[in-house]
């Protein structure tokens, strides 16, 4: 009984799941728009007329753009300024492809100049979705407020997270995560694809599947999280549902 019980469920699960990523692909937003604004946009308007609009930055020589998303007053995009479509592309894993964590990581100061005032490094995080996660074709790291519960969670455990890759204790916005430490010297060298294909067994053949976040800690060290898509865990390996766009954290006074 039990176990009929629990392939029913297994089934409704994975049914309405499947609706959701069928109802996604089949009436999806444009899913080049990013592209788009990069290659018809910002990168003529700096190469012609030093204008990076609507891109707030275009650093040609660094290979990125940074792009202010709709969503939320802060949250920011990273961008690269060729066509890598995500988390999937063999290019993150070659050594001629830019850090782009450590460059994303470097662009949060365009939160700081778009509110006014300092954005405190601990309220900073970024993420990137996997494939069947995200809504655009086009690699974007999102630079954007980390949630208060998720901040909370994250300094609780700061001592039970080493430099190598392990459960994350208990469980973040419902889903199951690693976790590993990295020094900032570590990450401005080290780019967190490399880490997770080269650490994680089975991540390189599947780099699809996963999503990544990177947060600091209150020790000056950051911590790299990644969750894998699990269709019967509801989980479709979107880390940026740790992120609060609305930047909640920056009215709490806690920081």
């Amino acid at each position: 009984m039990k176990r009929a019980l629990f392939i029913t469920v297994a089934l409704i699960a994975v049914l309405a799941l499947t609706t959701l990523v069928a109802w996604r692909y089949l009436f999806p937003h444009d899913p080049d728009a990013l592209r788009h604004i990069v290659m018809q946009q910002c990168l003529p308007g700096e190469r012609e007329r030093q204008d990076p609009a609507p891109c707030a930055q275009v650093n040609l020589p660094a290979g990125y753009v940074v792009f202010k998303d709709i969503n939320g007053p802060l949250q920011y995009l990273l961008m690269p300024t060729w066509k890598i479509n995500g988390v999937e592309s063999p290019l993150l894993l070659s050594d001629k492809t830019p850090n782009f964590f450590w460059q994303a990581w470097q662009a949060r100061r365009w939160m700081s100049e778009k509110r006014g005032s300092p954005v405190p490094d601990s309220a900073v995080s970024l993420t990137i979705n996997s494939r069947m996660g995200r809504s655009q074709n086009h690699f974007h790291i999102h630079i954007s407020c980390l949630r208060p519960d998720v901040r909370a969670q994250l300094d609780a455990a700061m001592n039970a997270i080493g430099s190598r890759w392990q459960p994350f204790p208990g469980s973040l916005r419902g889903h199951d995560y690693l976790a590993r430490r990295v020094s900032g010297e570590e990450l401005s060298r080290r780019s967190p694809f490399m880490m997770l294909a080269e650490e994680v067994p089975q991540a390189r053949e599947h780099m699809g599947r996963y999503s990544l976040a990177l947060a600091p800690l209150k020790d000056g060290s950051f911590v790299l999280l990644a969750t894998q898509r699990q269709l019967l865990q509801f989980n479709l390996a979107h880390s940026e549902e740790l992120q609060d766009h609305d930047c909640a954290l920056l009215n709490e006074g806690t920081l």
